[in-house]
């Protein structure tokens, strides 16, 4: 099974974002995942988010589990610390040099209903892998990132060496010539976009292309793979974007 891309070939993944995913990305993109409320208020502000709007997002968003009250601010739930990880790996995903080796994680488990099998795939499709047949997961062996716990006890996790070129193998698992196009068609949007609110909105469809990204060894890549431009630039923009929501919340 191929894994899906966010978008079709060429094509920019722009979803328009509510005060809630203002807030989160925001968040999401601070270390540690926290801001006082003052602050909120002024960062969301280049964005469209109103006062009252804020507040209304902030309550359903605490009642929601996804923020935590602290002393005069809010916090990124437990919850979204896993997805605040994710989304830094993706970013900056950790990598080693390739020897030829694969990763090969098999389902043992039986009897599950489709929940757990929904979440499982899930969860694997999170560790960049993808699937050859049903039950078959596996990746070039180039990523350093520990294994969930648990997994063990539904699967059973092998180091092998397919007879098939690794190149075609590859290009059968994952779709990169439409996530390279949509990845391109990203970078020229986010050059073109020059409001906050269009920017941000721009940003986070890069986010989420980058969590789709197989990041691939570079010899199994096609040519001009823009994976690390669109890194880059999302790198600048987090950089500029958390550095003027922390001037404007400590602005005198």
């Amino acid at each position: 099974m191929r894994m899906n891309a966010t978008a079709q070939p060429g094509e920019a993944d722009l979803r328009p974002l509510s005060a809630r995913s203002v807030v989160l990305s925001l968040l999401l993109g601070v270390h540690p995942p926290e801001l006082a409320a003052k602050d909120l208020v002024r960062a969301v502000e280049p964005f469209g988010v109103g006062g009252s709007t804020l507040r209304a997002a902030l309550s359903r968003m605490t009642a929601a589990g996804d923020l935590r009250r602290t002393d005069g601010g809010y916090r990124l739930s437990d919850r979204l610390l896993e997805r605040q990880r994710r989304q830094d790996d993706a970013v900056h995903p950790h990598t080693r040099a390739w020897g030829g080796d694969w990763e090969m994680v098999v389902i043992t488990a039986t009897g599950r209903g489709p929940a757990e099998r929904a979440d499982l795939r899930s969860r694997l499709a999170a560790l960049r892998l993808a699937e050859l047949r049903e039950g078959v997961w596996l990746r070039p062996d180039n990523l350093l990132r520990p294994l969930p716990g648990g997994l063990d006890q539904v699967a059973q996790h092998y180091v092998a060496r397919p007879d098939r070129p690794a190149r075609e193998l590859a290009a059968s698992l994952w779709p990169l010539d439409s996530w390279s196009g949509t990845a391109r068609a990203l970078l020229a949007h986010v050059a073109r976009a020059d409001r906050p609110a269009g920017r941000l909105t721009a940003f986070a469809a890069v986010v989420r292309h980058l969590l789709a990204d197989p990041v691939l060894p570079p010899e199994l890549l096609p040519a001009d793979w823009p994976g690390a431009d669109l890194r880059a630039a999302y790198a600048g923009y987090q950089r500029e974007i958390t550095g003027a929501a922390w001037a404007r919340g400590h602005r005198a």
